[in-house]
């Protein structure tokens, strides 16, 4: 599990090996199976293929779900060890939204972008913390949909290149609104305890989505990202504070 992490999601790879081994175990099935969803979208340029690995990925969810033994997969056997059925339903939302990636939908408005948001990186942070104890559902999605954002931000420039203008309406101004009121999110947020080793997948939202706020033109010049040296530091910071 951790290799598919580490080579797929380097992000949540660093935050995972920051966290327990005990909480690891859990976490990285989790985030191994988004790298499959992810693949499926991004890596196969045949849209039927594609539709046809993310049904077989919603198959093996309702397999989870209803108490069926798990595929034997790498990832779908681990899978099956940490969510239970309502876990798995959960998941599932994440799949069903992922679809239009390989179709290079364009999103109607930013109503439809948030919902996007919430139903990938929203479902995914709060599927993590669920498995670890955590309770507030609406604190883990408002978590996951910023964070969703601020990595959809960083990938501006590569997904202009796939499928042209990826936000909801072009220009700097919208990718400086859509940050600022991320923040104002952000900054509200009081997560609990319980689960809140998943959060730390986060942890470079803050940053990102300040750069975007103050500096929206590097969101189409990719230069979003911190220096190797602050993205590690902030982790760090970001661990102790758990």
């Amino acid at each position: 599990m951790a290799n598919i992490v580490a080579k797929g999601d380097p992000d949540r790879f660093d935050a995972c090996m920051a966290v327990r081994v005990a909480t690891r175990a859990v976490l990285f099935p989790i985030y191994a199976f988004n790298v499959e969803v992810s693949r499926a979208t991004w890596a196969i340029s045949e849209p039927m293929i594609g539709e046809m690995r993310l049904q077989w990925l919603r198959e093996a969810l309702d397999d989870i779900a209803n108490g069926k033994a798990a595929r034997r997969h790498e990832v779908i056997a681990s899978l099956a060890d940490v969510l239970d059925s309502e876990g798995a339903q959960i998941l599932d939302q994440l799949v069903r939204a992922r679809w239009r990636d390989l179709h290079s939908k364009p999103f109607g408005d930013v109503g439809q972008f948030q919902e996007y948001l919430d139903a990938t990186g929203g479902t995914l942070m709060w599927v993590a913390a669920r498995a670890l104890g955590g309770e507030d559902e609406a604190g883990y999605r408002t978590l996951g949909r910023v964070s969703g954002l601020a990595n959809f931000l960083l990938a501006v420039p590569r997904l202009t290149a796939r499928v042209g203008g990826p936000l909801p309406e072009d220009g700097s101004e919208t990718a400086r609104t859509l940050a600022r009121d991320a923040l104002a999110e952000l900054r509200s947020l009081r997560i609990p305890r319980a689960g809140r080793a998943a959060s730390l997948a986060s942890w470079r939202a803050g940053t990102i989505l300040r750069r975007a706020a103050d500096q929206p033109d590097r969101v189409a010049n990719g230069t979003l990202a911190e220096s190797e040296f602050r993205r590690r530091l902030s982790l760090i910071w970001a661990s102790y504070r758990l």
